[in-house]
C-alpha cells in the first residue's frame, strides 16, 4: 500500500508538505500543491483514515440512534439528516436498538470511545441525569423523543397538542365513545399522547371509559389485536385515535374482519402520516409530523456543537399538522347515520 512518505519521495517534497496539501492547502503554494497532487492522483494515494483521525482527533461520522428501523416514520427523519450531514462532509452510521435499552447503552459507548465525532438520538429510553452526563462531554442532539427538563438539544412537535387535535377533530364529528390505542406506556410520547387525548375528552365533559383505553406496541399487529378487544366490549366505541399510522391501519382492518365499515361504524384516527396513509383504503386522517425538516434541524444543532458554537435555545418545537381524510366521514355522514 503506498504511504505518505512515498507520495512524498516522488513528488520531492517532506511528507509534512503532503499532510498540509491533504489538510491545509492553502497553507502550501500554488506550484507544490499541483506537483503533490499530481503525484497523488498518478499512484491514486489514499489517506489512512485511523491515521487521519488520531491527528485530528475527528471522524467525520455522526451515529444516528433509532429505536426501531422498521418504521415507516423515520425514513424521512434519517433523510433529513444525511442531507444536512453530506453537505457538510459527514457520513452517517445507524444504530437500531430495536426498543431496547441495553442496544442503546451500547451504541452510545461509540460516542464515547470516539468512534464519532456526535450523535442525534432518535429514541430516549436512559435516564435524564445519564443523558445530561454524556452530553456534557461529547456532542448529542435528541430528536422527535424528549424528556421534560433535560438540557440537552431538542427537536420535536408537541404531541399532547397535536393529539388533542386529533381526538378534538372526532368529538366535533359527534362521537362521544372514542378509544385510544397507546403506544408502550414507559415511552415518554405514549404518555404525552395519550394525556392529549384525556384532555380533549374533559374539556368536551366526556367520559373516559378506561376500558376504552388499550395498550399497543407500534406495530399493525398490535393495532390490530386491540381493536378487535374493543369492539367486542357490550358497549363498544364509535371512533379510535391511535398512537400512530401503523395501528390506525391495524384498526381499519380489525373493523373490515369484524364486518364492519371505517369509516361508517368505526371512524380512525392515526398519528405520523407516513407515506402508507394516504394509500390504504379509506384514506387515514392523521396528525403529519414535519420529519424531513425534524431531521434537518437536528443535524443542524449537532454541527453547531461540534464546531464549538453555544446553543442558546436547547428545545425546537415544530409545527404538525391534522391531515383530514376518509377514515373518520364528515360531520354530513355523522347527521346521515343520526336520522337512521
Amino acid at each position: 500500500m503506498m504511504k505518505m512518505s512515498d507520495v512524498a519521495k516522488l513528488a520531492n517534497v517532506s511528507p509534512a508538505t503532503v499532510s498540509r496539501v491533504l489538510s491545509n492547502p492553502e497553507l502550501v503554494s500554488k506550484e507544490t500543491r499541483q506537483k503533490v497532487l499530481d503525484v497523488i492522483n498518478e499512484v491514486n494515494y489514499k489517506p489512512h483514515i485511523v491515521a487521519r483521525q488520531f491527528r485530528t482527533k475527528e471522524t467525520k461520522i455522526i451515529l444516528v440512534v433509532v429505536p426501531d428501523i422498521t418504521s415507516a416514520f423515520f425514513s424521512k427523519v434519517l433523510r433529513g439528516i444525511e442531507h444536512v450531514a453530506v453537505n457538510n462532509g459527514y457520513q452517517v452510521i445507524l444504530g437500531d436498538t430495536e426498543n431496547d435499552i441495553e442496544r442503546e447503552k451500547e451504541y452510545i459507548n461509540l460516542l464515547l470511545q470516539k468512534q464519532a465525532d456526535g450523535m442525534v438520538l432518535l429514541t430516549a429510553r436512559l435516564n435524564k441525569t445519564k443523558l445530561e452526563e454524556i452530553s456534557e462531554h461529547f456532542p448529542m442532539v435528541l430528536a422527535c423523543e424528549y424528556m421534560d427538563g433535560l438540557n440537552v438539544p431538542t427537536v420535536s412537535i408537541d404531541n399532547i397538542s397535536s393529539a388533542r387535535k386529533a381526538t378534538e377533530h372526532l368529538i366535533k364529528l359527534g362521537h362521544t365513545k372514542i378509544a385510544h390505542i397507546t403506544g408502550p406506556i414507559n415511552v415518554i410520547l405514549s404518555r404525552d399522547r395519550m394525556r392529549g387525548y384525556q384532555q380533549a375528552m374533559m374539556s368536551h365533559d366526556l367520559d373516559i371509559d378506561s376500558a376504552y383505553i388499550q395498550e399497543g406496541d407500534f406495530s399493525f399487529e398490535s393495532g390490530y389485536n386491540q381493536t378487535l378487544k374493543l369492539l367486542a366490549l357490550e358497549n363498544p366505541p364509535t371512533a379510535v385515535f391511535a398512537f400512530n399510522d401503523e395501528m390506525a391501519m391495524g384498526a381499519i382492518k380489525a373493523a373490515k374482519d369484524s364486518g364492519l365499515k371505517a369509516p361508517e361504524d368505526l371512524a380512525v384516527v392515526g398519528f405520523d402520516n407516513v407515506k402508507m396513509s394516504s394509500v390504504i383504503e379509506p384514506n387515514l386522517t392523521t396528525i403529519n409530523q414535519p420529519k424531513y425538516e425534524i431531521g434537518k434541524k437536528a443535524m443542524e444543532l449537532l454541527l453547531k456543537l461540534i464546531n464549538g458554537e453555544s446553543i442558546n435555545k436547547k428545545k425546537f418545537v415544530m409545527k404538525d399538522e391534522l391531515i383530514i381524510r376518509e377514515s373518520c366521514g364528515s360531520i354530513l355522514d355523522m347527521k346521515e347515520q343520526t336520522k337512521i
